[in-house]
C-alpha cells in the first residue's frame, strides 16, 4: 500500500463478544483483513464464549446515538453494517440516524439467535426492525432461521431460498442473500442473492465438523467491507462469499474451540 494512502472506512452497529468469535470483534477483525479501517458503535456488552451467552447488558439508546454521531463526525463510513440490535429502543435509534440523510449503502444482518441458542433480539423488536430499519437497508442477510420468520415460510430447498430472497425484496425493498447453509442433507453451502434485477446462486462445499460461531457476522463484514471499497452490491456478495468459505475452511484451534480465520 502506498505511504499514507486513504483507507476507506466502514462501520459496525453491533453487540461485543467477549469471546472474540462473533459481533464487533469478528466484524472488526474483517475489516481489517480487507484492508478497511473498522470503526464501531456498541449496541450491547455480552458475556459470552464459544459455549454460549451468559448474559447481556444493552447500552442506553442516548450512547448509542451518539456513538454514531462521533463516528461520523469525523471518520464519516463509506459502508455501514448492523448486527445484534437487542431492542425496540435501539433499532429505533439507528432508523432515526439514517432516515432521511444521504447515508452510505447499510447492510442489515438480521441477527435474532445466537449459534448457541441464546435469543439476541427481543421478541418486542421484531417489528421494529421490519418496520423501521429493513425499508433503509441496501441489503439484508438472514440465516435459514431468521429467513424464516421474516417471511412467515418454512424453507428446505435451494428453490425455497430463491422464493424467500425475492419475497423479502418484494416486501422491504432491498436486495437480499439468504443464507441455505443450515439446509439439512446438502452437499453444498447455498446462498441465494436477489436485487430485483440481479439473481444469484453461490454454492460452495459444505465444510463438516467445524463451529460456525460467527460466521454470519464475518460474512456481513466483508460484503461490507467490499462496499467500503467501492465494489457493486453483487460484486461484493460474490467476493465475500469466497471470503468466508475460506474462513471457514481454514479456522484455526483457539483454546478447545474452533475460530474463523479471517487473515487467511
Amino acid at each position: 500500500m502506498p505511504k499514507h494512502a486513504r483507507l476507506p472506512i466502514a462501520l459496525t452497529i453491533a453487540g461485543s463478544d467477549s469471546g472474540g468469535g462473533a459481533g464487533i470483534q469478528a466484524d472488526l477483525k474483517t475489516f481489517a483483513a480487507l484492508g478497511v479501517h473498522g470503526t464501531s458503535a456498541i449496541t450491547c456488552l455480552t458475556a459470552q464464549n464459544p459455549r454460549g451467552v451468559a448474559g447481556i447488558q444493552a447500552a442506553t439508546p442516548k450512547i448509542l446515538r451518539r456513538q454514531i454521531e462521533a463516528v461520523f463526525a469525523e471518520l464519516p463510513p463509506d459502508a455501514c453494517k448492523t448486527g445484534m440490535l437487542f431492542s425496540r429502543e435501539l433499532i429505533r435509534v439507528v432508523a432515526r440516524f439514517f432516515q432521511g440523510r444521504k447515508a452510505p449503502r447499510l447492510i442489515v444482518d438480521p441477527v435474532m439467535v445466537a449459534t448457541s441458542g441464546a435469543p439476541l433480539l427481543k421478541p418486542d423488536a421484531m417489528r421494529a426492525l421490519q418496520d423501521d430499519l429493513l425499508p433503509l437497508a441496501a441489503l439484508v442477510t438472514p440465516n435459514l432461521d431468521e429467513a424464516q420468520l421474516l417471511t412467515g415460510r418454512a424453507i428446505r430447498s435451494p428453490e425455497d431460498l430463491r422464493t424467500a430472497a425475492r419475497a423479502l425484496h418484494r416486501r422491504f425493498g432491498c436486495a437480499a442473500l439468504v443464507k441455505g447453509g443450515h439446509l439439512r442433507g446438502g452437499k453444498e453451502a447455498i446462498d441465494v442473492f436477489y436485487d430485483g434485477r440481479t439473481e444469484l446462486l453461490l454454492s460452495a462445499p459444505f465444510i463438516a465438523r467445524i463451529s460456525t460461531h460467527g460466521t454470519g457476522c464475518t460474512y456481513s463484514a466483508a460484503i461490507t467491507a467490499h462496499c467500503a471499497r467501492g465494489l457493486s452490491l453483487t460484486e461484493a456478495v460474490e467476493r465475500a462469499k469466497a471470503f468466508i468459505t475460506q474462513a471457514i475452511a481454514q479456522s484455526v484451534r483457539v483454546g478447545r474451540h474452533w475460530a474463523l480465520n479471517s487473515f487467511h
